[in-house]
């Protein structure tokens, strides 16, 4: 399993945090049953956003970095081939005031 990111601990503490307070507040309970509840459901949700956090890509190899070269006329599709260049009176502008 990979070490979680600074970012994932980040979401995941101020997930706690804020849905503890938010549910201790709108329940209004004093009993350390519902607090206990109310912890435990806070805590999975923290792990939830945690986990649901994505994962940074690695870096590519500098062969992967290659760029393509730009395509010729030649090169087209045959379909960007037939249609030719495009005209200007083909684009349509809005319509004045």
């Amino acid at each position: 399993m990979p070490r979680p990111t600074p970012a994932q601990i980040t979401y995941g503490t101020l997930t706690v945090v804020c849905s503890t307070l938010a549910m201790l507040l709108l329940s209004q309970t004093s009993s350390g049953i519902g607090v206990a509840v109310i912890a435990a459901a806070a805590l999975g949700l923290g792990l939830l956003v945690a986990m649901t956090v994505p994962q940074p890509q690695p870096a590519a190899s500098p062969a992967a970095r290659v760029t393509p070269a730009a395509r010729t006329a030649d090169e087209r599709v045959p379909a960007q081939r037939a249609a030719g260049p495009v005209l200007a009176d083909s684009v349509r502008e809005p319509a004045g005031p």
